[in-house]
């Protein structure tokens, strides 16, 4: 499109809807013309409250104030997830936010604590994580230099609103209605404008669907095309249901594994989000409602709502002048909490590469490359927790085990398995969590680096000492987590 980009026109609210015009209000603001069409008629999907750390460095990119944000949005601190039952019935682990141990030049700490762990001198692999230490004792502070990684459960109606304040300060205009209709330039197929069922028509030279699974721009009027995943993630529906807090919030999200899916609880500061993602082949939904209300604490503050979905991505998350950016551009279940990450990868990626005078196919094919590896690589990560579990209790568990996965992942799994070693492609979001979520699976590697032969028994264990002695000295600076977040709620006292 031979015109410089003025007037972006953000179809949709939410999170996805307002976190874009959050961004590009405060950072290209005086440039743009930005306005936000949204319907308070249509609710939106809160499939996850819980985030992970890439989230804090958006908000400093922002300059959002943490603890305002907190209060607004009834946060809490979370240092990882703990998964329970999923590599068998009875058996937990956490995965949490950080490093573990120390890693050298040649390899990564899991090496030297394979051999510690064969000599009888090595506790667990999470011993050595200070943000699993952390979770696991109910402690959270701020440490120097980022010294803790962690990331927010939030209440994501209230983000959006409050993200909604922030954009609206910045200059971002807000249209109440419904999109009725898209309207394409009939020489090349770009969108002109929206249609709303009010008759008000709303023009732009650049589109940003955050329209949810309906995709009105991206897939309905662009017809980009969507990848179904459905074959490697069998869970398609989901029950969600809020409660009543009845103790403190605990800094990490629970995700329990069930016959034919899997529960998550998320603490915030006075209620908990919970839900149950389930595939209808193996259960039904009245089951499944059952199932969640049998197993959450306090009283419900909601009637469960029942959400159905399809895992996978659009072809393209830029076509033309249209971006897709949070459920319109494809779906992954919230085992990782990696629902938020992806919006704001998209927006930030779109800032990077945003048109100087016009759009080049060039770029948006790079973006467009770099969007599918981000998905594919989080798509591997979430499989990940199905193919590589013990459970044989229950047909579905057995279907997990029996799944033929994609080549990416089996190789990284053949990897850990025959040497030990995980390494990151790329961007590629997630690093020191594949061992983490391996080990905590069971597969527990044939070998380790020769390079640990090096050291001799005395000196590896003295290594081993000191790194448990670091994370000891680490998880005693911090306070009770409940403590330090009333502390920095009342930082931000109105």
């Amino acid at each position: 499109m031979a015109q410089a980009i003025k007037k972006v026109v953000v179809a949709g609210g939410g999170t996805a809807g307002w976190m874009a015009a959050a961004a590009l209000s405060k950072l290209m603001g005086k440039q743009l013309d930005i306005t936000l069409v949204e319907s308070e008629q249509i609710g939106t999907i809160g499939v996850g409250e819980a985030t992970i750390p890439t989230l804090v460095f958006f908000h400093r990119l922002l300059g959002i104030d943490e603890a305002e944000f907190l209060r607004e949005t009834q946060g809490t601190y979370k240092l990882g997830i703990q998964f329970e039952n999923w590599r068998d019935v009875g058996k937990d682990y956490l995965h949490a936010f950080g490093v573990t141990g120390r890693d050298c030049w040649a390899c990564g700490f899991q090496h030297f604590w394979l051999r510690a762990k064969e000599l009888g001198f090595a506790g667990d692999f999470g011993e050595y994580c200070l943000e699993r230490r952390a979770a696991e004792e109910n402690k959270f502070t701020h440490l120097p230099n980022n010294g803790l990684n962690y990331a927010f459960h939030i209440d994501a109606s209230r983000y959006a609103a409050y993200l909604r304040k922030f954009s609206e300060g910045f200059g971002v205009k807000r249209v109440e209605g419904k999109i009725d209709h898209v309207q394409l330039h009939p020489e090349n197929g770009y969108i002109r404008s929206l249609k709303l069922d009010s008759g008000q028509e709303v023009e732009g030279d650049f589109f940003i669907d955050c329209t949810g699974m309906r995709a009105l721009l991206i897939e309905r009027a662009l017809h980009t095309g969507f990848e179904s995943w459905s074959h490697w993630l069998p869970c398609d529906s989901a029950m969600a249901v809020q409660t009543e807090a009845v103790e403190a919030p605990i800094p990490y999200t629970r995700s329990i594994a069930h016959e034919s899916g899997w529960q998550w609880r998320i603490p915030l500061q006075t209620r908990v989000g919970n839900g149950l993602v389930y595939a209808s082949r193996y259960q039904s939904d009245e089951s499944a409602r059952t199932q969640l209300l049998e197993n959450v604490q306090g009283k419900t503050l909601t009637e469960p709502l029942s959400i159905k979905f399809q895992t996978g991505r659009r072809r393209k998350q830029w076509h033309k002048n249209c971006l897709a950016v949070g459920l319109s551009s494809g779906f992954l279940e919230p085992l990782e909490s990696t629902s938020i990450h992806l919006i704001q990868q998209n927006i930030v990626r779109f800032l990077r590469f945003f048109p100087q005078q016009e759009i080049h196919q060039r770029e948006v094919d790079e973006f467009n490359r770099q969007s599918e590896f981000d998905m594919e690589r989080i798509r591997d990560f979430i499989i990940l927790h199905y193919k590589v579990t013990d459970r044989t209790d229950t047909e579905f568990w057995r279907h997990c085990r029996q799944l033929s996965v994609p080549d990416t992942l089996a190789a990284k799994i053949d990897m850990f398995r025959e040497t030990g070693h995980v390494f990151r492609e790329g961007g590629e979001l997630f690093v020191d969590s594949w061992q983490q979520v391996m080990l905590g699976q069971g597969l527990m590697p044939e070998r380790y680096h020769p390079l640990v032969d090096a050291m001799s028994e005395q000196e590896l264990k003295g290594f081993i000492e000191q790194v448990k002695s670091s994370v000891d000295t680490n998880v005693e600076k911090l306070k009770d987590h409940n403590v330090y977040l009333r502390e920095m709620l009342a930082k931000s006292a109105p």
